[in-house]
């Protein structure tokens, strides 16, 4: 039997084991439309047995010995390690993955889990000085249970990467997967575990529509919310957990920056600029959205980057050697095409790519621009690389900080010119010499503005402060005296 043997999952979800869904959703191949299979969606009330479950396991769990759970993460990566082709298979076919995009995704999952192992014994509090004769201490303890919502376009990495720090800090978690991917994004993080050793009731991995991602928020044993997704849902979470007085950690969308300084190797940074606006056809939240470059080299920026997008073949990735899959469904390809349709009747001039082939787009370039064209303005989540010009270090700062958006931003040129320029900018990260993209599991992750709430991610202080409460204790060696 394989790891996702779908005699194990076909037509189930993962709630204290394997369960038999009345619901049943395909598991559609975006490239083709072929149906791969089927899985089982969870109800509102499912999430309700699986929450109060949840809260009931999450005790003993918490109590484990610290090296127990460490152990259960550790065994996870081994595991994704061991069943990386056959998960990387996966990543290709439901999620439109080109081969190195998946075995890159598969990559930081085990990195994810290596990462979260060394949790468990990490310091959880401080000793602190106190006015009082007693010992005075912040501890950090388990939030309780909590849900994560996580989308399609890199679905085992962003989802594992709040649920491994959630669980191995000692919280229970209930995973919303978007239904799209929910076999990378739910039934391969399930099984890993399952097969990791994690006791029953610890995860929950639940599929489902809105009323379902509504009652993963709503259920009161959740404590904490981790949402990946677009900033108008960002919104909508963030205002429904304040209202319940719940903690919302927010990663939400981006329209990123690349800015090229006067000087800069124009085939590297041409070269980076591709990478950054046509990895996974675009649907990243850090994808370059934006292409900023000094007046005297824009003309020869755009052509060099317009030759790249132009040798990048477009198909399917399961049966072609391609640089550009699909995207991920009819709808986001007619929304992508609306832009740049609508950003050359306002007067962008398509210098690459600028149509659909089949399920995917070709890598595009749009010069031309002015900043208030919908290319600009908006997260196109799409391979569109749109080009503008700037005069002086002061322009640059302004047009890169001219956006809702705050998640990442990279500059590439002289370094010394580049870190005055990022002192300037409002971005949750910024890469010097590097296009946008990047992560690792150590760092923290998030963005400002409306890409989300900060840094709710990676390393063990973003981590801690994330899915762990602080609770203050004090010690007396005897009774205090007290005037009444």
């Amino acid at each position: 039997m394989t790891l996702l043997d779908n005699e194990v999952w076909g037509k189930r979800f993962y709630s204290d084991g394997w369960t038999d869904s009345a619901l049943e959703h395909p598991v559609v191949e975006p490239a083709t439309g072929d149906r791969l299979a089927t899985v089982g969606l969870a109800s509102a009330e499912d999430v309700r047995r699986a929450a109060a479950r949840a809260a009931e396991a999450q005790r003993a769990w918490a109590a484990t010995a610290p090296q127990r759970r460490a152990t259960v993460l550790r065994r996870a990566g081994e595991l994704l390690t061991e069943h990386g082709d056959e998960i990387a298979d996966w990543l290709v076919r439901e999620a439109g993955s080109v081969r190195a995009k998946a075995g890159f995704e598969v990559q930081l999952a085990v990195g994810e889990c290596f990462e979260c192992a060394a949790l468990p014994t990490h310091p959880q509090g401080e000793v602190l000085a106190s006015e009082e004769a007693r010992w005075s201490f912040a501890r950090r303890r388990p939030a309780g249970v909590v849900s994560v919502i996580a989308p399609f376009n890199f679905p085992l990495i962003l989802g594992l990467r709040s649920v491994a720090p959630a669980l191995a800090l000692g919280n229970a978690v209930l995973l919303k997967p978007d239904p799209r991917t929910a076999v990378s994004g739910g039934v391969v993080i399930a099984r890993v575990l399952e097969e990791a050793g994690l006791p029953a009731g610890v995860l929950h991995v639940l599929p489902g529509d809105g009323s379902v991602g509504r009652e993963v928020i709503e259920a009161p044993e959740v404590r904490v919310v981790s949402f990946t997704g677009s900033t108008p849902v960002g919104r909508a979470i963030g205002e429904q957990a304040g209202r319940l007085l719940k903690r919302a950690h927010l990663e939400l969308g981006g329209n990123n920056a690349l800015v090229v300084l006067p000087g800069a190797d124009v085939a590297k940074a041409a070269s980076a600029g591709a990478f950054g606006s046509y990895l996974h056809q675009g649907q990243i939240c850090m994808t370059t959205g934006r292409h900023i470059v000094h007046e005297s080299l824009l003309e020869e920026y755009t052509a060099a980057l317009a030759a790249k997008a132009e040798a990048l073949p477009v198909g399917d990735p399961a049966r072609e050697d391609v640089a550009l899959g699909p995207l991920i469904d009819r709808r986001q390809l007619e929304r992508v095409h609306g832009i740049v349709t609508e950003s050359v009747a306002a007067g962008a001039r398509v210098a690459a790519g600028g149509e659909p082939v089949g399920a995917g787009y070709r890598a595009t370039v749009l010069a031309g621009l002015t900043t208030d064209m919908p290319a600009w303005r908006e997260e196109i989540f799409g391979p569109v690389a749109p080009v503008i010009g700037f005069s002086t270090l002061e322009e640059a700062a302004r047009i890169v900080n001219d956006c809702e958006y705050g998640l990442s931003v990279g500059i590439l040129g002289d370094v010394g010119t580049a870190m005055k320029l990022a002192d300037r900018i409002d971005s949750g990260k910024v890469h010097i010499n590097e296009q946008t993209v990047a992560d690792e599991p150590n760092a923290p992750f998030g963005g400002v503005k409306a890409s989300g709430t900060g840094s709710r991610f990676g390393g063990a202080a973003a981590n801690a402060e994330a899915f762990t409460e602080t609770q203050w204790v004090t010690v007396r060696p005897e009774i205090a005296d007290y005037p009444f």
